[in-house]
């Protein structure tokens, strides 16, 4: 296999739609479905090869039953570049706002963040490289293809790269749990930079530090925290709602 396998009809739809190098169609072999025959004419439009395989082999294949009767042998996902990501904010004329993960490691977590980040307006994501989740499958499936549509950054230290942002206008806002000041109370102005914090662990303490507001959810219920998924969809629409009024 020349690549990286992605499966499940959005995702490979999605990629197929993208600039991404694909190299192999794999679609179950009793699939008649009307998307997966659409996705056929999408990878026959790109000259990639259609194969058919029994739904057992594509489980093996995918180790997961759940792709779907169809999957796509792509190349390694092509992470953007910071500067390229922040000259291109720039040259919009508008405000950037940019989600920052530090530390999630659960890829459907992961996957349901870039999710919830394109379809709230948010111009890129920011990952740390280690004690991390990248871009999987696993994480492109649970994204339903977002991860196609929005800049993903790799870097090596989320601090410093939060330190980056502010030297270039950015206002830095955490979100954790025993924040004394609300999200919903919360002014968001300029361009932003939301940190979300891994499952657990939350934001770490150096790059705490780097945040110029931190915030937290009210909660009314007898439950003490929220999946960092929920919680950042949460607060991206609300600073999208805030800066879209």
């Amino acid at each position: 296999m020349k690549g990286e396998l992605i499966f499940g009809v959005n995702p490979v739809k999605e990629s197929l739609r993208s600039t991404r190098g694909a190299f192999n169609l794999y679609v179950q072999t009793n699939a008649t479905d009307h998307r997966v025959e659409s996705i056929i004419k999408l990878a026959e439009g790109r000259g990639v090869a259609v194969h058919r395989r029994e739904k057992i082999d594509l489980t093996k294949m995918c180790a997961s039953s759940h792709h779907q009767g169809i999957a796509l042998e792509v190349e390694p996902y092509r992470y953007a570049d910071l500067d390229v990501l922040l000259a291109s904010v720039a040259d919009s004329g508008k405000p950037g706002f940019l989600l920052v993960l530090d530390g999630i490691l659960d890829p459907h977590n992961l996957g349901a963040l870039i999710r919830s980040a394109a379809c709230a307006g948010v111009d890129g994501v920011v990952i740390p490289k280690d004690r991390a989740c990248g871009v999987t499958a696993a994480a492109e499936k649970a994204s339903a293809g977002a991860v196609e549509t929005i800049p993903v950054v790799q870097v090596t230290n989320i601090a410093q790269t939060l330190e980056i942002l502010k030297k270039v206008g950015y206002w830095v806002y955490g979100l954790a749990g025993e924040a004394s000041d609300s999200l919903f109370d919360t002014k968001f102005s300029g361009s932003i930079a939301l940190v979300i914090g891994g499952e657990g662990e939350g934001i770490r303490p150096l790059v705490c530090k780097q945040c110029d507001v931190m915030m937290s959810i009210p909660q009314y219920g007898g439950v003490s925290s929220l999946n960092a998924s929920v919680a950042g969809g949460i607060a991206m629409f609300e600073v999208a709602r805030k800066v879209n009024a």
